[in-house]
């Protein structure tokens, strides 16, 4: 029985050690795929789920002087930046910048629009407010993915994350 132990936990360690290695490039490439998908989506006409709410949305957050046919260009263009930037992992900073710009614009029909995100408002989503929702996910992702561009990483060893987080908490 302790054999088996033994090679559980030997697997188990170059498992996660994998995972903390390679997890947090694996998560900014699909992010980047998720983000350049539906932004190139927006350039073509009708292929968007999101594009009227979109739309709607930016008209009003711009109190009408962005109209539909500039707003989802521009918002197609935005995605797809951020796409580009998280696949290929160049400007990070900027990226993850517009990622945030991007997602808080996301968010706000659950606010502007309630009757069209929720069909009892606020436990029931419906299909569009399911969309936004989910976006909580893609903004801690980004968190994730931005708290390792100065250099930070994931760390698999127990006690150096141990010893880091006593560093930071004599630090505070």
């Amino acid at each position: 029985m302790n054999r088996a132990v033994q090679l559980f936990t030997a697997i188990d360690v170059k498992v996660t050690r994998w995972m903390a290695r390679y997890g947090v490039v694996i998560l900014r490439v699909g992010l980047g795929v998720i983000f350049l998908w539906f932004g190139v989506l927006k350039f073509f006409p009708n292929l968007s789920p999101a594009e009227e709410l979109a739309t709607k949305t930016i008209q009003t957050l711009t109190f009408g002087i962005v109209q539909p046919d500039l707003s989802l260009p521009m918002l197609a263009t935005l995605e797809t930046l951020i796409g580009l930037g998280l696949i290929t992992g160049k400007f990070m900073r900027i990226t993850l910048l517009l990622l945030l710009f991007q997602m808080l614009g996301t968010v706000t029909p659950l606010v502007l629009f309630p009757s069209e995100t929720f069909t009892q408002f606020p436990y029931a989503p419906t299909l569009e407010g399911q969309y936004i929702i989910k976006n909580v996910v893609l903004a801690a992702a980004g968190l994730v993915i931005g708290a390792t561009v100065r250099g930070g990483a994931v760390v698999a060893d127990p006690e150096i994350a141990r010893l880091a987080k006593m560093r930071e908490s004599a630090a505070d």
